[in-house]
């Protein structure tokens, strides 16, 4: 095989579309941009949170939207000391696994408690939305969650 060289290309991957949220995820998100937070009852009654169209045991149709929250407890945590810059929080946080009040099922996001030793599961925390003039409609309406009766 005579010697040559490389070939090399430049190539960029990315998926530049839009995606239709549809009627249940289009309620959840304007909920949030409202301050409200939003579940959907399943097929056998229990609460989804983050809701989706369909009961996720079943595969049925999910029902009526209601009201969940805003305070929940953590029901699982891991703590990030040095955030990224696409992380949520510029300043330690934890990824938490919250079941608001009223839902079945848990809801992932950042918990800004101040320190990995001011946070436990089974903590009650509350939701803390971004000022209403900066919410658009998106998972990241949610700023954060917080340690009831006391925000970090």
């Amino acid at each position: 095989m005579p010697d040559s060289e490389a070939l090399h290309a430049s190539h960029r991957l990315e998926y530049p579309y839009s995606r239709s949220v549809g009627p249940v995820i289009g309620a959840f998100l304007t909920g949030l941009r409202d301050g409200r937070l939003l579940g959907v009852k399943g097929s056998n009654g229990s609460v989804i949170v983050p809701p989706t169209e369909y009961d996720p045991t079943t595969g049925d149709d999910t029902g009526d939207m209601v009201d969940v929250g805003p305070g929940g407890v953590v029901e699982s945590w891991a703590w990030v000391s040095h955030p990224l810059p696409k992380h949520p929080l510029t300043t330690p946080f934890a990824w938490a696994l919250v079941r608001l009040d009223g839902a079945d099922t848990a809801l992932l996001h950042a918990v800004d408690s101040g320190g990995p030793d001011e946070l436990a599961t089974g903590d009650r925390v509350t939701v803390r939305f971004r000022p209403a003039a900066e919410r658009i409609g998106a998972m990241a309406d949610i700023e954060a969650f917080v340690p009831e009766g006391g925000a970090a």
